[in-house]
């Protein structure tokens, strides 16, 4: 089975991937992160920094390597996210703006100007969206979609807010369904997650839920976490 597991912004994809993939001993696939992409695709900048055509660049170079990554896994696999999320991330800022914390102050229903270069990141959004759909639509089986419910990760690597998260988890849940693809929400603490989706599809386990959440913490605190502003202070300090 090909099964991403999907949310919004800190929802647990990265965790809860790691953890399923000892569980059940499927082979976890993944694009790199933004801030792993950041220090050679825009170096020097955080992601709230970029403008609209970095953006795009990132965006695009998640989705190549997701789909490169997939392709050598024919056997089935778990994919932290989808290059659903990447294409949302983007469609969102039409609404919210390109940082998405420049608009923290307009209410629910307002969206920010639609001067000609974000009209035109919106086509951009939209062509992409149909070629982005069309790969997920003919890869996945089905999704586990976890719900927005763990605080936004205060790590530097996020610039966005909670109208933000919840239009891009709606964003998503409503895409996989247009789709057509099975989605199964599935919350709770992660050793919860991790036996409902066992029940769900009938995996067979490998190890015991204690072990496969230490493996997968063990990996996660090994991600780079350092913001783009501290490593380029660090380098020029080093020279």
């Amino acid at each position: 089975m090909k099964l991403a597991i999907s949310g919004t912004y800190s929802s647990g994809k990265t965790l809860t991937s790691y953890a399923l993939s000892h569980y059940i001993g499927v082979p976890r696939t993944r694009a790199r992160t933004m801030r792993e992409l950041l220090p050679f695709a825009v170096p020097g900048k955080t992601l709230e920094q970029c403008n609209g055509a970095e953006l795009i660049q990132l965006i695009v170079r998640r989705h190549v390597e997701r789909v490169v990554h997939e392709s050598h896994l024919t056997d089935g696999f778990i994919s932290d996210g989808s290059s659903l999320q990447e294409w949302l991330y983007g469609s969102v800022r039409v609404i919210v703006g390109i940082n998405p914390n420049d608009s923290v102050h307009l209410g629910d229903i307002e969206t920010v100007e639609k001067t000609p270069e974000m009209a035109f990141f919106e086509q951009v959004m939209d062509q992409l969206g149909v070629a982005i759909k069309e790969h997920v639509r003919l890869t996945y089986d089905a999704f586990v979609h976890l719900p927005n419910e763990l605080e936004l990760a205060k790590d530097g690597h996020r610039p966005v807010n909670e109208r933000f998260r919840t239009l891009a988890d709606q964003g998503i849940a409503a895409a996989i369904d247009e789709l057509g693809i099975p989605r199964h929400v599935v919350g709770g603490t992660l050793s919860e997650r991790l036996d409902r989706i066992v029940e769900i599809f009938g995996f067979p386990t490998v190890t015991d839920v204690r072990t496969a959440i230490e493996r997968a913490q063990e990996e996660y605190q090994a991600v780079d976490m350092t913001i783009e502003t501290d490593r380029a202070w660090a380098v020029t300090q080093a020279s």
